[in-house]
C-alpha cells in the first residue's frame, strides 16, 4: 500500500501540487508578454530605431559607430528581430557579412539567431505548452509527437524550415515550443539549419546589400532548394522501398 501511494505521488503533475502556475495564470502571462512585445515594437517605431534596423545603409553606419561593440549590437538585434517577429532579420545578417566577412559574420549571426530561437522556444514552452496540452482534442496529437520516431520527424521539419526563406524563422521557433520536441533536438536542428543560411547571407553580404530584395529572396530560394535536395531524395527512396516491401508482402 505504501509503495502504491508513493508511486501515485510521483505520477501527480506538479501543476496540481501548486508548483507550476495554473492555466489561467499562464494565459495572463501570455497576454502580458504580448503587451510588452507590442510596447517595445511601438517604442522602436516611435524612436526611429525600427527604421534604422530595416535600412541596410543606416544599420551599417550604426554598427560602424559601435566599434568593438558592433558584434554585440548585431547579436542583440538578431535576438530582438526573432523574438519580435515583425522585425526582419535578413538586413542585420547582410550588414554582419559586409562588416565582418563571411567567417566572423556567420559566427555572429548564428549566435544571435540561435539565442533568439531558444528564447522564443522557451517562451512558448513555458507559457503555452501546458495550456495547449489541456485541450483534449490536441492531446492525442501531442502524445504521438512525443514518441521517439515522431521526435526525429520534428527535428527534420525544423531543420528543413530553417533552409526555406519564406517560412518564418520566428513562427517556427514559437511553434516548436508548443510541441513535445526535446529541447536538445530543437537546439541541434536549428543550429544545423541556421549555419548554411547564415553563411550564404554573410558571404555575399556586400552584394546582397546592393541588390533588390527580390534578388536576395530568389538567391536564398535557389540555395535552400539545392540544400533540401538530399532530404527530398532520402524521403522518396524511403517511400519507394516501402512500396516495394508492400508489393512483395
Amino acid at each position: 500500500m505504501t509503495t502504491t501511494l508513493k508511486h501515485e505521488f510521483h505520477r501527480v503533475p506538479m501543476a496540481s501540487m501548486g508548483v507550476r502556475p495554473n492555466a489561467k495564470a499562464k494565459i495572463v502571462g501570455v497576454m502580458l508578454l504580448l503587451a510588452a512585445l507590442a510596447a517595445i515594437y511601438w517604442v522602436m517605431l516611435e524612436t526611429g530605431a525600427l527604421t534604422t534596423v530595416t535600412n541596410k545603409a543606416a544599420l551599417s553606419e550604426w554598427i560602424d559607430q559601435l566599434g568593438y561593440w558592433g558584434p554585440v549590437g548585431i547579436i542583440g538585434l538578431m535576438i530582438t528581430a526573432i523574438v519580435l517577429s515583425p522585425i526582419p532579420s535578413a538586413p542585420i545578417a547582410m550588414v554582419a557579412g559586409a562588416a565582418y566577412g563571411s567567417l566572423w559574420g556567420t559566427v555572429i549571426v548564428v549566435i544571435g539567431a540561435e539565442a533568439g530561437a531558444l528564447i522564443a522556444f522557451a517562451i512558448a514552452r513555458s507559457l503555452g505548452y501546458d495550456v495547449i496540452h489541456r485541450w483534449k482534442r490536441l492531446r492525442p496529437v501531442l502524445n504521438w509527437l512525443g514518441k521517439d520516431r515522431s521526435q526525429g520527424g520534428l527535428m527534420l521539419v525544423i531543420f528543413a524550415s530553417r533552409l526555406v526563406p519564406f517560412i518564418s524563422f520566428d513562427a517556427v521557433s514559437y511553434a516548436a515550443g508548443l510541441t513535445p520536441i526535446a529541447f536538445w533536438r530543437f537546439v541541434v536542428a536549428t543550429l544545423a539549419g541556421v549555419i548554411p543560411t547564415a553563411y550564404l547571407i554573410t558571404a555575399f553580404g556586400g552584394l546582397l546589400m546592393a541588390s533588390e530584395s527580390g534578388v536576395v529572396t530568389g538567391l536564398l530560394i535557389l540555395v535552400s532548394g539545392i540544400t533540401l535536395l538530399p532530404i527530398v531524395a532520402k524521403l522518396l527512396m524511403a517511400r519507394l522501398r516501402h512500396q516495394k516491401a508492400s508489393e512483395l508482402a
